[in-house]
């Protein structure tokens, strides 16, 4: 599998875009399509194409993916009435890009919305 992804473009700023947070391990900026109110994207800088390919060494990863949403989601005004977070893996599980990333979702009832 390729090591070039949209995403890691966007994470080297290759593609010009406003980054709502980034460190060593991860990136946020909004999603390009935004399916709800507030629809951000938190992406693992280390190409990592599906929870498939996860390991061990990438916990720390996924635990900042998590902690980073929490804080996105105070800053953007939504954590008190309540987002969803999203990871879609493969073909039938959603996955359209095939670099892990987490939806962060919010500023709006989302009932059981399912395809993001």
């Amino acid at each position: 599998m390729s090591d070039e992804t949209i995403f890691s473009k966007i994470i080297r700023q290759e593609i010009p875009t406003p980054l709502l947070y980034q460190d060593d391990l991860v990136t946020a900026f909004r999603d390009i399509s935004p399916r709800v109110e507030t629809h951000i994207l938190i992406v693992p800088n280390k190409l990592i194409p599906t929870i498939n390919d996860v390991t061990e060494h990438d916990e720390l990863t996924l635990g900042r993916m998590i902690t980073v949403a929490k804080r996105l989601a105070k800053e953007e005004g939504i954590d008190e009435d309540g987002y969803r977070l999203i990871i879609n893996c493969n073909e039938h599980g959603g996955q359209e890009v095939f670099h892990i990333h987490m939806h962060l979702l919010g500023g709006q009832p989302l009932g059981s919305m399912l395809n993001v």
